[in-house]
């Protein structure tokens, strides 16, 4: 993967555009990269609906559905939330895919969860797939390194689906 994310969006919007389907996004620690780095390729219009940066846990409960419960079991910081955001937004947004991702940049231990500690998730109509990943380094290269790991698991599941 380049470091700059940029063969990796250019695939995204060839394939969104190319098979007709639509995404939008869910972002926690990313704080909008993902949504950033989509929008910096001309033509991201054509796919791409709509991002909601969910930072708070009432904004994930506002914004997304995510149930309160399902935070105050797991905490913002979990796979269980991650797929909850990307299902809510796909939902809402009545997008063919959807992203989502949340996370710790740190600099602190967060809901007994590491720094770098990121959980991403795919939303399709028929599935969602979800994972987690720990990144190193200094906040903002977390943020990165996470926005990009992200996308690329967005085209991975993204191209085997449909």
């Amino acid at each position: 993967m380049d470091t700059t994310g940029a063969e990796l969006v250019a695939r995204i919007h060839t394939h969104f555009r190319g098979s007709r389907l639509t995404l939008s996004a869910a972002e926690s620690c990313t704080g909008g990269l993902i949504s950033h780095l989509i929008t910096n390729i001309p033509g991201a219009s054509l796919f791409f609906d709509s991002s909601v940066v969910t930072y708070s846990v009432e904004s994930k409960v506002k914004f997304l559905g995510v149930r309160s419960s399902l935070l105050k079991k797991y905490g913002a910081v979990s796979e269980e939330v991650a797929r909850a955001m990307a299902t809510g937004v796909r939902e809402k947004r009545k997008t063919d895919f959807s992203v989502a991702i949340t996370g710790n940049l740190g600099p602190g231990v967060m809901e007994d969860k590491r720094v770098g500690l990121v959980y991403m998730a795919v939303d399709w109509k028929r599935e969602t797939v979800s994972k987690g990943m720990v990144f190193e380094g200094a906040r903002e290269a977390i943020k990165y390194q996470a926005a990009l790991a992200a996308l690329e698991f967005l085209i991975e599941v993204s191209e085997t689906w449909a």
